[in-house]
């Protein structure tokens, strides 16, 4: 199933980032350019970075020079994010060209890819709420607390990868069809956000 096999790929990406855990990193795409596991891995990797620098901004001591670079950061990587999912659902959309839809076929809420977002997403909060609840040094109100959280991603975990392979399989089967909208981020465009509007004249 496709969700098992990306979120493998989502597991390794946060595996190597945590041998050196540093934002700043070099960072190496072990997957061919043309196969589907490199735009996985690189989704990942971008969202993995993104979560630690979400947790660096969140010092209350952190300088307010460092904390403006770091949200130009953030911003640049959430675009960064962006462009991978539009790229993912470029592959389907290429995987399933030749499928002829059913008269009845219907429109999904998110595209595959936008799903799949969320599922590696949900990775990093297991990997996460996982090192929380295994912790020797907290509390075991904490420990407690933070394996009940777990075990409901885990079981959301399981419902969005039979979500998605569900919605595959029916994009496959011409039961759905995909139409993809670009997201149209106006924050970081000079033309469209008016304050850099404003700076540009």
């Amino acid at each position: 199933m496709f969700s098992e096999f990306a979120y493998f790929i989502f597991e390794e990406s946060i595996q190597k980032y945590h041998v050196k855990d540093d934002v700043y990193q070099e960072f190496s795409n072990p997957y061919k350019k043309d196969d589907i596991a490199h735009l996985l891995y690189r989704k990942n990797w971008i969202d993995t970075v993104q979560w630690h620098y979400e947790d660096i901004i969140r010092d209350p001591n952190i300088e307010p020079g460092a904390a403006l670079v770091l949200k130009r950061k953030i911003d640049a990587s959430n675009q960064d994010r962006t462009d991978l999912v539009e790229y993912i659902d470029s592959y389907f959309l290429k995987k399933y060209q030749s499928v002829v839809k059913k008269a009845d076929a219907t429109i999904n809420t998110e595209s595959p890819a936008w799903a799949i977002d969320r599922l590696s997403i949900l990775a990093l909060k297991v990997y996460h709420m996982k090192e929380e609840a295994e912790r020797t040094d907290a509390s075991e109100e904490h420990v407690l607390k933070c394996q009940q959280k777990l075990n409901i991603l885990l079981e959301q975990k399981k419902d969005l990868s039979l979500a998605i392979d569900q919605l595959l399989t029916d994009i496959e089967a011409g039961n759905k069809y995909m139409k993809v909208y670009k997201q149209m981020k106006m924050y970081n465009d000079e033309e469209l956000n008016p304050i850099l509007r404003g700076q540009k004249g």
